[in-house]
C-alpha cells in the first residue's frame, strides 16, 4: 500500500462527501445515525470476533492493563455506543440555524448562519468506541470525518468502519463521509497531517506525546488539550464537609481521566483542621499524597513533593497537596502550573468565588462542585468530542455546536456602497 497516495485519496473523497452531507437535511442524517445504532447491535458478534484479534495481539505485545481495558469491546460497550448514537440523533440540528439579525442604518439585514467546518481528522489511541462516537458527532454536525485509531484497535475499527459505511449508504449518504484509515502504519498519521488542502481541522485524543506530535506536524488547525492538571482550592470560608466530599470525588471516582483533581490547594487557616480528616479518607481509598513542607508538617509520614509534582498529570491515585497563604497564592499557583482545563474553589463567600471565577484561566471554573463535572453530558451539551484548552476555535467540552462555525448572511434590497 502506498500510504501517501491512499491517505491523499481518502482526503479528496472526504472533501467531496463533505459537500453532500453538509447540505443534507436533519432527517437523513438522523436516519444514518439510528441505522448505525441498529447495525451495531445486529453485528455485535462480528465486532466481538474482530476485537478478540486485537486483544490477542495486545496480550502478545504486553499492552498495559489500562490500555487493554480501554481496548475491550463488551455488550455494555455496544449498548453504550448504540445509545449514544440515538441520543445524538435526537439532538437539534445546529446546521442552518440563524443568529440574531441586526439592521444597519442603510437597511442591510445582517445575521449569521451556522455551517459545518468541512472535513475533520480525528487521531486517537486505543478506544474503539471513539470511532463510533466521533463519527456520530461529525455526521450530525454536517462534517465529513477521517478516523485514524490506534494500531492496537485495527481489527475492531475495521469492523466498525463497515457498520458506518453501511449505515450511510442505507440513508442515501456517501460512505466516504466517514472513513477509517485502513492501516496501522504510523506513516498514515504524518500523511493525514499534510492534507491541509482537504482537511479543515484535526482533533487528537490520547496521551500528551501523541497530541504534541500532532501539533508539531499538522499543517491545519488543531483542537486539543495536552493534559488535565486540575486543582481544587479549599478556601478559608469553605464548608469542610462539602470540601471533603468534593475533593474525594474529584480524585477517587475516576483517577485516570483528564478532569480528575491532580493538586489540592488548601488555605493555611483551614489546613490543620481540614487535612487530617481528608488524608484519612484518601488513605482508605489508596491515594498516595505528596505534600509541600507545611503539608508534611501537618501530615507526618507522607512523601515530600518536589518541583516535578506540581505540573504532573498523574492519572492515578496520587495527589499533590499544597498549603497556600491566601487566595492570591492559590491563583498564582494555578496560573503557573494549571493546564487551562478545570479549576475548582470551595468557598461560602460569594465575593471570593466571583474573584476566583473572574481571574482563573481555565476552560471550566467550578464553584463548590467537583472537577469531574467538566464533561459535555454533565454540562448539558450532550455527547462531546473531547475537551479543548486551545481557546480557538472552542474552549471547553466540544459538542455538536463546537464542530460548526458561522458565516455572515446579508440581506439587502438593492443597496450599493457609496
Amino acid at each position: 500500500m502506498d500510504i501517501h497516495r491512499t491517505i491523499g485519496q481518502m482526503a479528496r473523497d472526504a472533501r467531496q462527501a463533505a459537500g453532500v452531507i453538509g447540505r443534507s437535511d436533519a432527517a437523513r442524517k438522523n436516519r444514518a445515525l439510528t441505522t448505525m445504532a441498529d447495525l451495531l447491535e445486529q453485528q455485535a458478534e462480528r465486532i466481538f470476533r474482530e476485537n478478540r484479534k486485537d486483544l490477542q495481539r495486545a496480550e502478545e505485545t504486553g499492552l498495559s492493563a489500562a490500555m487493554v481495558d480501554r481496548l475491550t469491546v463488551t455488550e455494555n460497550t455496544i449498548s453504550a455506543m448504540a445509545g449514544g448514537l440515538r441520543e445524538v440523533a435526537a439532538y437539534p440540528d445546529p446546521v442552518g440555524t440563524m443568529g440574531e439579525t441586526r439592521v444597519r442604518p442603510n437597511g442591510l439585514r445582517v445575521s449569521r448562519m451556522r455551517i459545518p467546518l468541512g472535513v475533520i481528522g480525528i487521531i486517537y489511541e486505543s478506544r474503539p468506541n471513539v470511532t463510533i462516537d466521533a463519527a456520530g458527532l461529525c455526521l450530525k454536525s454536517g462534517n465529513a470525518v477521517i478516523l485514524r485509531g490506534g494500531s492496537e484497535a485495527l481489527h475492531s475499527n475495521r469492523a466498525l468502519a463497515g457498520v458506518i459505511a453501511q449505515a450511510l449508504e442505507s440513508a442515501g449518504l456517501p460512505s466516504r463521509a466517514a472513513q477509517v484509515v485502513p492501516t496501522d502504519d504510523r506513516a498514515a498519521v504524518t500523511a493525514l497531517l499534510a492534507q491541509e488542502e482537504f482537511v479543515d481541522l484535526v482533533i487528537p485524543r490520547g496521551g500528551e506525546g501523541l497530541i504534541r506530535f500532532v501539533v508539531e506536524n499538522a499543517k491545519m488547525p488543531v483542537l486539543k488539550h495536552y493534559k488535565g492538571v486540575c486543582h481544587v482550592f479549599v478556601d478559608q470560608t469553605a464548608d469542610l464537609k462539602m470540601a471533603e466530599a468534593i475533593c474525594f470525588n474529584a480524585k477517587v471516582q475516576r483517577p485516570g481521566v483528564c478532569n480528575a483533581m491532580e493538586t489540592l490547594l488548601v488555605h493555611r487557616q483551614m489546613a490543620r483542621e481540614f487535612l487530617p480528616a481528608m488524608a484519612r479518607r484518601f488513605d482508605a481509598a489508596g491515594v498516595q499524597l505528596r505534600g509541600c513542607p507545611l503539608t508534611c508538617d501537618i501530615l507526618t509520614g507522607i512523601t515530600p513533593a518536589t518541583d516535578a509534582d506540581w505540573p504532573q498529570e498523574y492519572l492515578d491515585l496520587t495527589l499533590a497537596v499544597k498549603v497556600v497563604a491566601d487566595m492570591e497564592a492559590a491563583m498564582a499557583h494555578i496560573a503557573r502550573y494549571g493546564s487551562l482545563h478545570t479549576e475548582t474553589i470551595v468557598t461560602s463567600d460569594f465575593g471570593r468565588a466571583h474573584r476566583f471565577v473572574r481571574n482563573v484561566d481555565a476552560s471550566v471554573v467550578m464553584v463548590n462542585a467537583s472537577t469531574r463535572f467538566n464533561d459535555g453530558g454533565q454540562l448539558g451539551l450532550g455527547a462531546e468530542m473531547g475537551i479543548s484548552t486551545s481557546k480557538l476555535h472552542a474552549f471547553g467540552p466540544m459538542g455538536i455546536k463546537e464542530l460548526t462555525t458561522q458565516k455572515f448572511v446579508v440581506l439587502g434590497d438593492g443597496q450599493v456602497r457609496e
